[in-house]
């Protein structure tokens, strides 16, 4: 086993991203890339520290590199996201669509979520 940790417990670094896609929870993650973790921070930004994990790898170009340096640069963008929602949260980080498209700090386009005040008064049609 390689070892890209600086820790008591080295990264086994062969064949890392096909051994990262079969995990199934946070916990696995930070656990195959010996990164330490807060249970809370975790239990209320799991998914949206995966999600930004996954961003970072996005930009990365992984072919041809040694498993030693894709596990070291796997490890750091988990380090880098957990931090994300350390310092932060899932609401102020806005990760997901469905987050980004509710931001209360982004214009909202002309007739797509405005209820005119008149249209709240205006009496219920008589039923019949």
């Amino acid at each position: 086993m390689s070892s890209c940790s600086l820790d008591d417990k080295p990264v086994d670094v062969v064949d890392i991203l096909p051994r990262l896609k079969t995990l199934s929870s946070a916990e696995d993650f930070f656990d195959a890339l010996s990164v330490k973790y807060d249970p809370k921070v975790l239990a209320s930004a799991r998914l949206h520290v995966l999600k930004r994990m996954g961003q970072y790898l996005a930009t990365e170009d992984f072919d041809g590199l040694p498993d030693r340096v894709i596990a070291a640069r796997c490890r750091s963008y988990l380090e880098r996201a957990y931090d994300d929602f350390v310092t932060s949260s899932p609401l102020k980080e806005r990760v997901f669509k469905v987050l980004k498209d509710n931001d209360p700090d982004r214009p909202v386009k002309p007739g797509t979520a405005f209820v005119d005040f008149d249209d709240i008064l205006a009496p219920l049609p008589p039923r019949g």
